[in-house]
């Protein structure tokens, strides 16, 4: 661009003719536009596309014309819990390293430190405006929020449902601890502080979702026609409990709350599909539906993985396994299924590679990118293994259609963790509710091989660079 400063004006004007400069409007279209729709506790069963829908208790027509207009994946795997989730998405990297491994259920800052590079980060260095509408999960300090990481404005909460219960129960002791305090619904802009719009009460809770599909209209219609794409992040608070639809969808489907939820999110997400269509934007932006971790476990609130067994905090395929659709007009071809293992990871690099955008080198990054995989310019995808985690400890190794566990949680709480000195191999596809493991089976024990080194070379990245700890303050440096 600076050569052409050199140019005359009239210069410029005859190139701008001629069509060889190229518009505000036409450079916003080298670029697709991203909406990423990020469910809570949301299972691999929950949408007509993935054997749900009606089987819930409420179809689901719109997020499954997804399925129809793009590619469904049936093996998408996540982190098993929703800090993790959220830590792993953000910055391509497993939860560990970020020091973001568990859910903050302890006292002391959480959340990523300012020297992670997030997608928000890396898509603003690459031209996009960014905005985000929902459950963040990732910090609730200065300098950690939303607008902290790369994101252009944010409407929503800083941490989780659960705490809307607060301010309704009886029992709710205020000041009992700096950290035991009422949630708000928040908002705010890049290099603002945070405002508090209201507290997060069981009222807020039933409205936030519709607020924040509001919200996101808003972003795209703003947007759109300006001399940036956009990435648009909607983190969706339900179907974290408490399960509970707005008002005037309570009793609408007739088969109970979690269906009235199922049936609201999917109109949600239609608004979220016609405001892109409306604005003219349709072939040229990616839409992704997709969920941070396998069902809610607590009853009545429980969700539904589907074939695979478990919920989240497990390292059990409901837990791991979401439903994940993407579309991409003429790029992506519509009606493409496959079970080929791709990550939460993936997203990152595969989105840098897209737009053009800068993975760091700096630090170690566990996403691979898949764009010519969701292309259709080849078969496999670039991934055939995961290290699971339930937390901070590996339960095992998935790799290809095996998995490799020592470890075993059958339900997110209450019960100890199982572990073997010798471990369990399930083959997928022989068994997918991991019910059978191979264990007098030693014909199929040279698995024990691949996924072993998996883990093996795994370990090393952990030395060679070890992961940030916990609560650990800004500004932070890494020590090699």
């Amino acid at each position: 661009m600076k050569h052409l400063r050199q140019y005359s004006l009239a210069f410029l004007i005859l190139l701008m003719t001629c069509g060889l400069l190229i518009s505000p409007a036409q450079a916003q279209e080298t670029k697709p536009n991203i909406v990423l729709v990020f469910m809570d506790n949301f299972g691999w069963g929950e949408i007509g596309a993935y054997g749900g829908g009606i089987l819930r208790g409420a179809p689901t027509p719109r997020i499954d014309s997804l399925a129809e207009d793009g590619m469904k994946l049936l093996n998408f795997n996540v982190e098993a819990q929703c800090t993790p989730s959220r830590a792993a998405i953000m910055t391509g990297r497993y939860a560990i390293r970020t020091g973001n491994a568990e859910v903050p259920l302890g006292s002391g800052e959480y959340g990523l430190t300012q020297w992670e590079i997030t997608i928000p980060e890396m898509l603003s260095a690459a031209g996009y405006a960014t905005g985000m509408f929902g459950k963040w999960h990732l910090g609730d300090t200065k300098g950690r929020y939303p607008t902290d990481q790369g994101f252009d404005e944010w409407y929503g909460i800083p941490n989780s449902s659960d705490e809307s219960y607060w301010p309704d129960n009886d029992l709710f002791r205020p000041g009992v601890h700096p950290q035991a305090k009422f949630e708000y619904v928040m908002e705010a802009k890049r290099g603002e502080a945070p405002r508090q719009v209201k507290v997060y009460d069981s009222e807020a809770r039933l409205l936030i979702d519709r607020e924040v599909t509001d919200k996101a209209k808003d972003f795209i219609k703003r947007k759109v026609g300006g001399d940036k794409p956009f990435f648009l992040f909607i983190p969706y608070t339900q179907t974290h409990l408490p399960v509970e639809p707005e008002p005037n969808r309570k009793g609408a489907t007739g088969n109970g709350h979690w269906a009235d939820v199922l049936a609201q999110t999917d109109a949600y997400v239609g608004e979220l599909l016609d405001a892109v269509d409306a604005t003219g934007i349709r072939d040229s932006t990616i839409f992704i539906f997709t969920a941070d971790n396998g069902p809610e476990s607590a009853v009545p609130h429980q969700g539904f993985g589907g074939p695979w067994r478990g919920s989240y905090f497990t390292g059990l395929e409901g837990s791991l396994r979401v439903p994940f659709l993407i579309r991409w007009p003429e790029k992506i071809p519509a009606g493409a299924v496959s079970n080929e293992i791709v990550h939460e990871m993936d997203l990152y690099p595969t989105l840098a590679k897209i737009v053009g955008g800068i993975v760091p080198i700096d630090r170690i990054i566990d996403g691979v990118d898949q764009s010519a995989f969701l292309m259709a310019q080849q078969e496999k995808s670039n991934r055939e293994a995961i290290v699971v985690y339930v937390g901070k400890e590996i339960f095992g190794v998935k790799w290809r259609n095996w998995k490799m566990m020592t470890k075993e949680l059958s339900t997110g709480f209450g019960v100890p963790i199982k572990e073997s000195r010798v471990p369990a191999f399930y083959n997928l596809h022989l068994d997918p509710r991991e019910e059978h493991p191979v264990l007098h089976a030693p014909a199929n024990f040279w698995v024990r091989y691949p996924a072993s080194q998996v883990l093996i070379d795994h370990i090393a990245s952990l030395q060679k660079e070890p992961p940030i700890k916990p609560e650990t303050p800004d500004p932070y440096t890494p020590a090699n």
